[in-house]
């Protein structure tokens, strides 16, 4: 299958998923979250990937949501934000979690929002000296999504979660 927003391949074991819009700093928006999805479905059904590899192009892992992708026409209804979480994030991030072999992640660069969450799902996180996890929720007015609120308090404390989710 050939993808137009993601890199995948599998070669000896090694399933590679790697994020390809690095002029959008790999931001995600609906077809994106398409080609993971299908990605992910391809690496659960095939017997001869033993681990997945989830990585990105360019100088960013990954900077959440493509909020252009999002701009609406000044008389148009707001789009549901809900919606995207309950139709992509959240299924990711529970593929993710229940695949029946490990991930690993590797971060290069910034990591914001839900970038900076997704590889908190993941069952290893490998960070270049470049990685920064950002969780710029709030400075869009938004809880931290993609399992931020589950995953991150956790792995690091409910005291530096909270100052991170508070104060990005």
């Amino acid at each position: 299958m050939s993808f137009e927003h993601i890199i995948y391949s599998v070669d000896a074991g090694v399933a590679l998923l790697s994020l390809n819009r690095p002029q959008a700093l790999n931001s995600f928006n609906e077809a994106m979250h398409l080609e993971v999805r299908e990605a992910l479905k391809m690496t659960a059904e095939n017997p001869d990937a033993r681990v997945l590899l989830l990585t990105a192009e360019g100088r960013g892992f990954c900077a959440g949501q493509d909020l252009s992708d999002r701009n609406v026409a000044p008389d148009a209804d707001m789009p549901d934000l809900g919606l995207s979480i309950e139709k992509f994030y959240n299924p990711m991030i529970r593929r993710l979690q229940q695949l029946p072999m490990p991930v690993i992640c590797a971060v290069n660069g910034v990591a914001a929002g839900a970038g900076a969450n997704i590889p908190l799902a993941c069952d290893l996180v490998l960070a270049a000296r470049s990685a920064k996890f950002i969780q710029a929720f709030c400075k869009i007015g938004l809880v931290p999504d993609s399992g931020g609120t589950w995953f991150l308090p956790r792995l690091i404390g409910m005291a530096r979660a909270k100052q991170l989710a508070l104060l990005g």
